[in-house]
């Protein structure tokens, strides 16, 4: 990470006016529209948000979600010390996602152009899929959710074909639900409120 790597950031005081929560959220209808408003958002050094609670980085966090032998699947994979997250280290996770950075900042939709670019370098997607934004997710508990907001897209793909592009998603696969199920106290916080909320 460079120290003036700049990043998509909405204001703290936004949440506070459309209805504060810790959590998951699933009225995206409520939410969605004004985060994703230009005018609400800014792109500021992540050196200094990372803790400045007063901003909330946007986050695309998207499940690959696929059914084989009649079994509902999730991307899996724990997190390897080559990811920017220090504080996630070690973690499971079924969500694949990261900063919008100024570089996303062209044409139309910043956001979705950050999460298009987050997904393939992270994965490789070698069948068709179509995502839906599902809910939101926010976790004041601890040090690294208090500054980012997460924006959860479930993508369902036609096949499970999707393979890790980086090294340091490790383990990583799909995997029926009622497994991942058993290993949560093992992932992290945002995946934890996922399977809880959707699965």
């Amino acid at each position: 990470m460079s120290k003036d790597e700049e990043v998509l950031v909405v204001p703290a005081s936004l949440l506070l006016e459309l209805g504060p929560f810790s959590g998951f959220q699933p009225a995206v209808d409520r939410y969605l529209p004004v985060l994703l408003d230009r005018s609400h958002q800014s792109f500021r050094p992540r050196s200094i948000v990372e803790n400045d609670p007063s901003f909330k980085q946007l986050i695309p966090y998207v499940i690959l979600e696929c059914n084989d032998e009649e079994q509902t699947r999730l991307f899996r994979y724990t997190r390897g010390k080559g990811q920017g997250e220090k504080r996630l280290h070690a973690l499971q996770s079924i969500g694949i996602g990261g900063h919008i950075s100024i570089e996303d900042a062209q044409g139309d939709d910043w956001y979705r152009n950050g999460m298009q670019r987050e997904l393939s370098e992270e994965v490789i997607i070698e069948c068709g899929g179509k995502d839906q934004i599902v809910g939101l997710i926010y976790d004041d508990t601890t040090e690294v959710g208090r500054v980012h907001l997460g924006i959860v897209h479930v993508m369902q793909l036609s096949s499970c074909k999707a393979t890790p592009r980086e090294d340091h998603l490790l383990e990583a696969g799909f995997l029926p639900i009622e497994e991942i199920r058993q290993q949560i106290g093992q992932m992290e916080t945002w995946s934890q409120l996922c399977l809880k909320n959707l699965y």
